[in-house]
């Protein structure tokens, strides 16, 4: 019965157009005129038949686009869980971020962003999947979804990153299998041999500290008083999947972000952008102008690199971009006996 139904309701905006059709059908076979051969004939049969084709093509127009509105609103529900948005506040932190697809139509591409507030403390991933668009989509998952598991499970940062690894190699290996599903039938040049992803952790603890792991990522801005100036940090290790991971990870201790400064953390697509001149993308120029007034809320932030950035590129991306703006709003408080870092408000006492 719910299947009856459904057809009917596929079937609904083409009954008109049936009809227009049956009747020039039956003008042109048992009407008078449409079998006389005089000019007013052939005009009036000529209006006929073209009525009835283009309520056909209506009709037909308007199924299809009802339909195109449904998958559209499913596959943006889908990406929304899939790369959902950041709560604005975790764990005194204020958080936002922005992801712009280089596929048309597409609302997730390649680019990928999480945080989460664990007990080791706010863990944050960025990263990058080669390639852009739909294909790219089968990574974004798989990474995300082992991150969301890990950065809770594990008390290490660099366990988070080698259950990332495994999970991408999981990934690899099925799709593998998909492209090559007879036995010794792999690739070792297939698309799926090709793909890997940059990525950057990072680990926040509630005094400032920043542990952080890179795997091929551009290293994020610190945003203070005095403007944005790039994270001052070693080498990254290669994109994850493109080589084993080293038995000693290099965790970067080097890095504080006190109450009031900010990190902002980004996709190489937002610095690889161009304009119709062959530009890059000024990113640093358009953080310090957009500081320049003094500080600037995480989503306002967001917000006026992502205009700036169509407006360089006159909205036409060549890649993904995937922008994150995490600011410590902790206060600076003495170390008390219980509660240590927590902020106080004063409460009134009340009138007896």
């Amino acid at each position: 019965m719910p299947r009856t139904r459904t057809c009917i309701r596929r079937l609904a905006p083409f009954a008109l157009p049936a009809l227009w059709g049956a009747v020039a059908v039956l003008w042109k076979l048992a009407c008078p005129i449409a079998q006389q051969g005089g000019t007013a004939a052939r005009i009036a049969t000529s209006a006929v038949f073209f009525t009835a084709g283009t309520g056909l093509v209506l009709g037909v127009h308007r199924g299809l686009a009802r339909e195109l509105k449904q998958v559209r609103a499913v596959a943006h529900a889908a990406q929304r869980v899939l790369l959902r948005p950041p709560p604005p506040r975790l764990d005194g932190l204020s958080l936002a971020a922005a992801q712009l697809s280089a596929a048309r139509g597409a609302a997730v591409g390649g680019d990928l962003y999480e945080a989460v507030a664990t007990p080791h403390g706010v863990r944050i991933v960025i990263g990058d999947v080669r390639g852009h668009g739909l294909p790219a989509l089968g990574a974004v998952a798989a990474v995300l979804g082992s991150f969301r598991e890990a950065a809770h499970d594990e008390a290490e940062l660099g366990g988070v990153l080698r259950r990332l690894e495994r999970a991408l190699g999981r990934h690899l290996r099925d799709r593998a299998r998909e492209e090559h599903p007879a036995p010794g039938g792999w690739d070792p040049a297939g698309a799926s041999a090709e793909e890997f992803v940059t990525l950057l952790l990072l680990e926040i603890h509630r005094d400032g500290t920043v542990l952080a792991l890179n795997c091929g990522h551009p290293w994020p801005y610190r945003l203070g008083r005095t403007g944005a100036e790039p994270v001052p940090a070693g080498d990254p290790m290669p994109p994850l999947g493109a080589f084993p991971l080293p038995d000693e990870l290099p965790v970067h201790r080097g890095v504080t972000l006190p109450p009031g400064e900010a990190l902002f953390l980004h996709t190489d697509g937002a610095e690889d952008a161009r304009d119709a001149a062959g530009r890059f993308f000024p990113l640093q120029d358009v953080l310090d102008a957009a500081l320049a007034g003094g500080p600037v809320h995480p989503a306002a932030l967001i917000h006026r690199v992502h205009s700036a950035l169509l407006r360089h590129t006159g909205g036409r991306l060549t890649d993904d971009v995937a922008l994150m703006v995490v600011r410590n709003d902790r206060c600076r408080v003495p170390a008390q006996p219980a509660d240590q870092g927590l902020c106080r408000t004063p409460v009134a006492p009340s009138p007896r």
